[in-house]
């Protein structure tokens, strides 16, 4: 089976339920695979994990809100599947090397986790899949 084409189907079911509580079991069951699998074929196909993907994209939609709306950060925190407006900042530093509260008042949304796309390029004579994450390329 083509291994892009499952972290592509992964993907497309992450981006239909980011809203949602999401677990790997739940991707699993709704797209017949093995957790493991995903796992396995995710991190290989994108060097990364399928929690920090989602993490990521929540992250970012959280920032765009934070930027565009003025939702209170507690709400946006909940929003984005945190239990605490405290957790919620910690991660949020983490990617955006800044608080929510900094990152509002400067009101420019700069996405940090775009959705994953695979771009197929031919080098060569293989194929090979490149991934755009956050408008860079990742091998």
């Amino acid at each position: 089976m083509n291994h892009t084409l499952v972290v592509k189907k992964v993907v497309d079911y992450i981006e239909a339920h980011l809203e949602e509580d999401l677990s790997l079991d739940t991707i699993a069951s709704a797209l017949n695979y093995s957790k493991f699998y995903i796992i396995r074929k995710f991190n290989e196909e994108t060097k990364c994990t399928v929690y920090k993907y989602i993490q990521g994209r929540r992250l970012t939609l959280a920032a765009q809100k934070l930027a565009e709306t003025d939702t209170p950060i507690i709400e946006i925190a909940y929003e984005a599947h945190y239990s605490s407006q405290q957790a919620f900042s910690y991660a949020f530093y983490q990617l955006y090397q800044c608080s929510p509260q900094i990152y509002r008042r400067r009101g420019e949304y700069y996405p940090k986790q775009i959705k994953l796309r695979a771009c197929l390029y031919n080098a060569f004579g293989a194929t090979k899949i490149m991934y755009l994450w956050g408008g860079k390329l990742a091998a």
